[in-house]
């Protein structure tokens, strides 16, 4: 029995219990109501519940007396083989080994979509992170919004939503002139403009764009500089596809934030102007002193904002709005934003900006705020000069090393990186850790093979080891710890289930033997522990890949 399906069960004799004392059922008691743990110690059973104290305030009674109550309506559930009443009234539940055993086959006939879900299914999500300006390498914080943005796009796709993951690309405004003056005077052997970009980076793009257009210096500067700027920034853009990809993200949308100011629509206008109509139109936008201003503070920012200034120009926030505007008219009906740990300022107003919209800011937009990360050691970019490049990280410690321990944290909490941990092969390395249980799973099912244990027939009675049941248990927990990352949006959810499930494993094949010992006979407890072994690698498998890393068969 999976913990959703105990959780349901839990909670309809639950129900029936509050029905009988009280003659009502109102609220009526839900399976989310029903909080299962795995105890620490397996002599405490497989999961505890606190449904027992839940129900004592309502019923005004004693959660013991309660958990008394339920008892024997819980044992007499087939799956479930013993309970036990501990503390102030927690129910600790062994479920039946032959029962339980059978998750293990269950695990094999899903395969990839054991732990996949319907949970999210007919929403559509519009996930955008990293969104970096490209006007140069990606950084070290830039690694992380990769890492993570890229996960939740998975676990959100597992519990079943349609995921679209977005790159916003900055390419409109005065940074963009900037750094085409800086590759422009590299290009020329010039001296660089007052807070240039700095870096051999720029160097590199100034020889670059220099060989495209040999004729560059007989140019008039308004011609060099857009030739400059646009094949500089095409190429930067292309090296920061090139950086993403080989650390394994992958983006299904790559928005240019140039598509907001062109006129677009049949009226002529951009989809920046028609931004400040449609939101006078659901009546939020009001003028003052010759400027456009959208009344914000309706939906819990600090202060209205100026969306079109006096002078006709239009501010950040007409960009932003016409932006989340492009979201809602392709239909997305959930839209995520994964922001840095600079952008606190933008949670208020995005939302103003959903709720200028009329959508509901509390349901269909999420902004969440990574924390800043760091390495200890690392050493700056000698391209860029002044930051920590992605490109080197993942050089120096590997997509897999780097991608698991990026995502192994929650985004809102700050990080630091041990490189002597990461390049290191033992336990105390939590990427080596994992991915050796399931090399060691591959290695266990080719000893199997060899020694003619095949699996079949398959007596899930066979297991019942203390061992067996405790590594059971967690891999029927594999789709719940899913569902709930989705859900709350945390993949590191995923990372720490996967640590704690290999530990059950490697205590499992300390304590139980796949094959045989010398010339023994191959009894069905054998066949049954090969499905058991190569159902966890499968769990692993399926795990790693929700994080981006690799799963490998030889280590």
């Amino acid at each position: 029995m999976d913990p959703a399906s105990l959780a349901w069960r839990i909670a309809q004799l639950a129900e029936k219990y509050v029905v009988e004392q009280t003659g009502s059922a109102n609220p009526p008691v839900a399976a989310d109501d029903v909080a299962l743990e795995r105890p620490k110690k397996a002599e405490f059973g497989d999961w505890a519940t606190s449904i027992a104290l839940k129900l004592a305030g309502p019923l005004g009674a004693s959660p013991r007396d309660i958990a008394t109550a339920l008892q024997p309506r819980l044992e007499a559930i087939d799956d479930i083989a013993r309970v036990d009443i501990a503390g102030p009234g927690f129910l600790n539940i062994t479920l039946d080994t032959s029962r339980l055993g059978q998750t293990a086959a269950q695990i094999l006939q899903a395969g990839e979509t054991y732990g996949h879900s319907d949970g999210l299914a007919g929403t559509t999500v519009n996930l955008e992170f990293v969104s970096a300006n490209p006007t140069g390498p990606l950084h070290i914080g830039h690694t992380r919004w990769a890492a993570l943005g890229d996960s939740l796009a998975r676990v959100l796709r597992a519990a079943g939503a349609d995921v679209a993951a977005e790159f916003y690309i900055n390419d409109q405004g005065s940074q963009m002139d900037l750094f085409g003056e800086s590759v422009l005077a590299a290009a020329l052997g010039q001296d660089p403009p007052e807070d240039a970009y700095q870096g051999a980076y720029i160097a590199e793009l100034g020889k670059a764009v220099a060989e495209e257009f040999p004729t560059l210096a007989e140019m008039s500067h308004d011609e060099a500089l857009v030739c400059v700027r646009e094949s500089a920034y095409h190429r930067q853009l292309g090296a920061i596809r090139t950086s993403l990809e080989e650390f394994n993200v992958h983006f299904d949308v790559w928005f240019s934030e140039r598509q907001l100011h062109v006129m677009s629509t049949p009226e002529g206008l951009s989809l920046v102007d028609r931004s400040v109509e449609r939101l006078r139109e659901q009546g939020h936008v009001f003028d003052e002193d010759g400027a456009v201003w959208v009344r914000t503070t309706d939906f819990g920012d600090d202060k209205d904002r100026v969306i079109r200034r006096a002078n006709g120009a239009y501010t950040y926030f007409a960009a932003d709005a016409a932006y989340y505007l492009s979201k809602k008219d392709r239909g997305f009906d959930l839209t995520i934003y994964l922001l840095g740990a600079d952008h606190h300022g933008y949670v208020h107003r995005l939302k103003a900006i959903a709720g200028a919209a009329g959508d509901d800011p509390a349901v269909d937009i999420e902004v969440l705020i990574g924390q800043l990360v760091s390495v200890n050691g690392a050493k700056l970019s000698k391209r860029a000069g002044n930051i920590i490049e992605l490109d080197d990280l993942r050089e120096w410690l590997g997509t897999d090393a780097l991608r698991y321990s990026l995502g192994r944290s929650p985004a809102d909490s700050p990080l630091t990186l041990e490189p002597d941990v990461l390049l290191s092969k033992t336990n105390d390395n939590p990427v080596f850790y994992v991915q050796y249980a399931h090399a060691r799973t591959h290695q266990v099912a080719r000893n199997a093979e060899a020694a003619g244990v095949t699996g079949e027939p398959f007596d899930p009675a066979t297991l019942s080891h203390a061992t067996e049941a405790e590594l059971l248990t967690a891999l029927a927990d594999f789709p719940r710890v899913v569902a709930h990352a989705a859900e709350l949006r945390e993949p590191h959810r995923v990372a720490r289930y996967l640590e704690d499930l290999s530990g059950s494993y490697h205590r499992w094949y300390d304590a139980c033997r796949v094959t045989p010992k010398g010339d023994d006979p191959i009894g069905p407890e054998h066949h049954a522990r090969v499905v058991l072994n190569n159902a966890t690698g499968q769990v692993l498998r399926n795990g790693l890949g929700l994080l981006g890393v690799s799963a490998p068969e030889r280590m």
